[in-house]
């Protein structure tokens, strides 16, 4: 299975899907979420799964990944740019924005990408894609946990790729 995404040049994710954009919500998180596509997926998947993920994040948070989109019962192989936004034939689970280490957003607002906003130096972002047997069962708000324990045993392929963010001025 193979994953690419238009917005990726040169080895970093465009300006406009981050803090260096112009799309935010009431609390600043930036919104405007990345497009991507899935190919060679095997035969038998039901869904996707998806994570956005930052680990250079762990010097800021204290130990922790930054979670930025997580998505569960995506049926297509490829998602628009805005589309978290938009789209309802999928369902979002929590980003860390909703946690004390962020902008302590409701549920609401965080049940959507959050862009990437590095504060202390160009951060790599990973985007993880898990084709799996099944659709799960899961409502919109789900956190991250909930997705990893329902993907367990119907994971049929996994894909990565890496970008970088640049730090916020």
């Amino acid at each position: 299975m193979k994953i690419s995404s238009t917005v990726i040049e040169n080895g970093y994710f465009l300006d406009s899907y981050g803090g260096h954009g112009t799309a935010f919500n009431e609390t600043g998180v930036p919104t405007y979420s990345i497009p991507f596509k899935i190919e060679e997926a095997p035969e038998n998947t039901k869904s996707f799964a998806v994570i956005l993920y930052d680990l250079d994040a762990f010097e800021t948070t204290k130990g922790f990944p930054w979670i930025h989109w997580v998505i569960g019962n995506l049926t297509r192989q490829e998602i628009l740019e805005n589309e978290s936004q938009t789209a309802t034939d999928f369902v979002q689970g929590i980003n860390s924005w909703h946690s004390t280490l962020g902008a302590n957003q409701s549920k609401e607002l965080s049940a959507y990408y959050g862009g990437m906003t590095p504060p202390d130096k160009t951060h790599v972002y990973t985007l993880k894609i898990v084709a799996l047997d099944t659709q799960l069962d899961l409502k919109s708000g789900f956190y991250l946990n909930d997705l990893v324990a329902k993907m367990k045993g119907r994971i049929l392929a996994t894909a990565e790729i890496d970008g970088k963010y640049r730090k916020l001025d």
